[in-house]
């Protein structure tokens, strides 16, 4: 069983910053993609940044310049470092990861979700 575990969420006013953390556990053999998708409330989930195992990182345009995603792999950990936080950053985040991946696919795990609120 493969758990992903989101920290670091919260309330904060525009302009400042949040650091969210997912941590990767269980029975893992490989991983691919890790990355941040987004909800918010009436809206589609989207990506906000992605960062695979090879290649360069995706970024959503709304977040491009103000968003930074890294990983650490020897720790499965995958962190979004968000500053000059907005209002329209609003949303539940939600960890997203590709592992265990074989010559048929990878399979696609999915965090709780951490609320970030932005606050003007």
């Amino acid at each position: 069983q493969v758990q992903l575990v989101e920290s670091g969420g919260g309330l904060v006013q525009a302009g400042g910053s949040l650091v969210l953390s997912c941590a990767a556990s269980g029975s893992i053999f490989n991983i691919d993609a890790m990355g941040w998708y987004r909800q918010a409330p009436g809206k589609q989930r989207e990506l906000v940044a992605e960062i695979p195992s090879g290649g360069p990182t995706k970024y959503g345009d709304s977040v491009k310049g103000r968003f930074t995603i890294s990983r650490d792999n020897a720790r499965n950990t995958v962190s979004l470092q968000m500053n000059s936080l907005k209002p329209e950053d609003t949303a539940v985040y939600y960890c997203n990861a590709d592992l265990n991946c074989s010559p048929a696919g990878c399979l696609g795990y999915w965090g709780q979700g951490t609320q970030v609120t932005v606050s003007l």
